[in-house]
Order: C-alpha cells, then structure tokens, then sequence
C-alpha cells in the first residue's frame, strides 16, 4: 500500500478554544482507518478541514506525496476526497439514482434545461457493476431500508471518482444484519484501493472492519496504531481517549430502599406490544432491553401518553393516572427521554437554554407571563456544569453541538423537569464513552430520589446500569430477573427466541 493522504502539523482555532493543535495523520490506500475520541476531541474539525468544509490555520496536506490546497468542498472532491455524513442529505421522493447524481443532472447549466433521468439511470447501472450491490436506484428513497439508503449515499460520494472515502458514523441506525451488509461493501472498496477514514464510537467494530485507528484528545492525536491478528485492546483505547484508565464504564449499584412509585399493568400498542406489565421502583434502576423492533420505542411512547395504547393501565405512588398525552404525563411528573434526540429530543435552532427550560417553562416565568432571563441563564449553566456540557456559551443552538454534547442537553432538560419518573429510551445512540459515563452517573444518582426505567437495544448497557431486567421480543417480554441473577448471554437468549419456542422445540 502507498500513501494516499498525509496531514502535517495541522491546527485549526476557533474563537475560545484551539480545536486541533499541531496534528499529524496519513492514511495509505486500501487501508481502513478507525478515527476516535471523545466529542471534542478534535475528529470532527479535522474530517471538515480534509473535507474543505474549513480551512486550516497552519499545517500541510499532501495528497500522494504533493502538497494541496483544501479551501473548499469543491477542492477536496477534485482531489478524490468524498464524505458520507451520519445523516445523508438525500430528497426522499427522489429516485436511488436520482439520489447518486443529486445537483448534477444536467451537464450545461441552462436555466430552463431538462433532466436526462434515463441518462442518470444508464451512469448509476454503470456505477453498480463497478460496485455490484443489492440495492434498488429504481425506488424512492423512502421506501428502500437504511442499509440501501446508505449504500446510495456511499454510491454517491463514489460517483465523483472517490479516492478517500470518510464515513461518519455509518452503522447508526443499522441493524446487525445491515452491519454485516456495509462492512462487505467496504472490503471490497478497500480490494479496490479505496482509502477509508471511519468514524465510530463502537470499538467492536474498529475490530471487526479496520486496519488501524487514530486517537485524538483534547485536538491533540495522541495515537496511531496498526491493528494485528483483528484484536484490539479496549481498555488502552479508552486510556488513549481519556487521559487516564476507565476501569468502571457504569458506577456501582448501591443498595438502596426501594419503594413502587410506577406500575404499568397490560399494556397493548396495535401489534407492536402485546399484554405488557411492569414495576418500576424508587431506589433502583428497572432495565427492559430489545432488540430493533422488538416494541421498546413504542413501549416508551406509551407511556410518555405519544402513542395511543390499545389496553393498559398506569400507576404512580398506586393511584391511577392518564397518559392520554404528553402535556397529561408530565403534569402526573415522568419524564422521557427519547431515543431520536434530533427529531424529538430537543429544537434545532434554538439556544441550550430554552431546550434545557422549555419542558418546565414555569419555574422561570415571572407571574406566569414573563421569562425572568436571569433565573433562565443560572438554571441552565448550573445543569449545563453539572452534564458537562462542552460548549463555550449556553446561547449556543443545540444543533452546533456534537452528539454526545445534544444528548447532555436533553439530559438537562429532563433534569429540570424534577420528575418522579424518568424514562430513558436508547440513552447513549450516538455518543461517546466519555459521555456515556457520564449519562450512566447521572442515571444512578436519580434512581435515589426517583423511579428510572431504561430501554435499550445494547444489552450491555442494560445489564450494566439496571438492578432489575426484562428483555422484550416482538411485543413480549420473554424474561425478567434481578440482575445478580442473569447476564448478557441470557439476555440475547431471550431477545431473539421466545419462551413458548422454547417450550415446544420450535
């Protein structure tokens, strides 16, 4: 393998703070390259900078052994360079095709010139027997599955002659089939000499697909190493990502008093879940894990009263209470925590401070009218101190925030709320191991003064921060112990077969 790309000294600074400082990193061709840290290590600006989406403030680039100029997006594409973003911009009433050749449909620029789409369709067939893929450019892209939509936007970045392909956070929304379905899809670009920068925070998968990682701290690189024999040392990763050895990902479980402060007796949601009861104690942690589709997100928005059930019945402290809807719910004081963040976690747009106060406006209004700013800007900073919340003002829109910083916020949010139940659908999506531990201490602590539920696709994460599990399949639960009487094999056992299966040997 040669060298395709090499970056020298490279520093970026914004206003405040010094986002990269002196990096280095080069990537050969054919090689698959794990990029990890912490949000705010660094990843993400040095990804814009190689991208053009930025432009450095020293360093060098060279790209086989010449030295380049990256200014702008157009700079990079001619250079070979493409990117895969964690949400693909894509027209979803658009064609896979028509997705691939997105804003270039014609080849002059006339104002009134019309769209060759039988053209566009004859390059994408062309592009797929280059990379032959089970996908359908035929269809709107809404109606193709993650995994293809995915495929058509790394089809995409390959139509322009892609050289260096970087993908963020590819596996997101992925099922564990489609995992296995991408990764193929990069072996054989990397057969073909595709030079892959990957961006994860799954360590499982850096071994199961890459060649080598990069870690960045504090916009500093402070590791570059070859992956031998497809085995990786987690713990001195994360000591590479923190500055220090992270001997316990979830904090200690500590015995406390428990009492029943909600109860959910019979819960039916249409076919997704089926007769579903549960407890929930103050003092622990009740943990329901799920695999995708198994009725956890829909068990979640039950609850929160955003998804109507068909049958059910909810208590809290043994009084009935109506989850009719959302406003119902919160004035009976749960709380949810949603699993898409972006789309129902907190408003894109606005400030940290309105998403950290808006769920309970009243504290800060001033004789229910006027918001008392003051008290807005004190609440927020004291929450955003308390999440570790990585942001140099709380004016801030959330949207400019990195993944693991958006879920600190909506976090906070829930904090403000000072509820008496508080439900966390797929808590750490997206985010690093840095904030993951943090979410878990900040977890623990509330299940002294409240009830905490979790529901969670990771069963590691589930059975590292519950004191009591259930595992859920196709709308069932198929198991509930304590959790000094189960582990993560059981766990999957359940997720995946069900009880009467096992029963009758089907």
């Amino acid at each position: 393998m040669s060298c395709f790309i090499e970056v020298k000294g490279v520093t970026k600074q914004f206003v405040g703070m010094k986002a990269l400082d002196k990096v280095n990193f080069s990537l050969d061709r054919g090689e698959v390259r794990a990029l990890l840290g912490i949000n705010g290590a660094g990843k993400s600006t040095l990804i814009k900078i190689i991208s053009g989406i930025y432009i450095k403030d020293e360093g060098e680039i060279f790209i086989d052994g010449e030295k380049v100029k990256i200014e702008n997006p157009q700079d990079a594409i001619d250079l070979g360079i493409s990117t895969v973003y964690q949400d693909p911009q894509m027209i979803p009433s658009f064609t896979g095709f028509e997705n691939i050749y997105l804003g270039e449909e014609n080849s002059n620029k006339l104002l009134f010139s019309t769209i060759n789409r039988k053209k566009l369709r004859a390059k994408a067939k062309m592009l797929l027997k280059k990379y032959p893929l089970e996908v359908d450019i035929d269809k709107p892209v809404y109606l193709l599955p993650a995994i293809e939509r995915e495929i058509i936007a790394i089809l995409r970045a390959l139509s322009k002659d892609c050289k260096l392909l970087i993908l963020d956070e590819p596996t997101s929304i992925l099922t564990e089939k489609e995992k296995h379905v991408l990764f193929d899809f990069i072996r054989l670009l990397k057969s073909k000499g595709v030079a892959i920068i990957y961006i994860t925070h799954h360590i499982d998968e850096v071994q199961q697909i890459c060649d080598g990682y990069s870690v960045f701290r504090n916009g500093k690189d402070v590791a570059h190493e070859k992956i031998v024999g497809n085995k990786v040392d987690v713990n001195k990763i994360v000591e590479y990502m923190l500055g220090e050895s992270l001997s316990h990902l979830y904090p200690k479980k500590k015995k406390n008093k428990t009492e029943v402060a909600f109860e959910a007796k019979n819960v039916v949601v249409g076919s997704k879940v089926n007769d579903v009861s549960f407890t929930a104690k103050k003092g622990e942690v009740l943990g329901i894990f799920g695999l995708v589709g198994s009725g956890i997100d829909e068990l979640s928005k039950a609850v929160f009263g955003s998804m109507a059930c068909t049958n059910g019945k909810f208590y809290k402290y043994g009084k009935q209470i109506s989850v009719k809807n959302p406003k119902a719910v919160i004035e009976n004081g749960i709380c949810l925590i949603p699993g898409n963040r972006k789309e129902e976690g907190f408003l894109p747009g606005l400030s940290i401070s309105f998403n950290t106060t808006i769920a309970k406006i009243k504290k800060i209004l001033i004789a229910g009218i006027n918001i008392n700013t003051k008290k807005e800007a004190r609440d927020t900073q004291g929450l955003v101190d308390k999440m570790e919340v990585a942001t140099p003002t709380i004016k801030k829109h959330v949207n400019e925030l990195s993944g693991g910083n958006q879920q600190k916020v909506v976090f906070a949010k829930a904090l403000y709320t000072d509820a008496d139940v508080y439900v966390f659908c797929e808590p750490t999506v997206g985010v690093d191991i840095g904030a993951k531990n943090k979410i878990y201490e900040t977890m623990r602590s509330l299940s002294e003064n409240a009830a905490v539920i979790i529901l969670s696709s990771e069963p590691e994460e589930v059975y590292g921060v519950s004191d009591y599990i259930m595992v859920m399949h196709k709308g069932h639960i198929t198991m509930e112990k304590q959790d000094t009487k189960t582990n993560v094999k059981e766990m999957l056992f359940h997720a995946v077969i069900e009880e009467r299966e096992v029963e009758h040997g089907e």
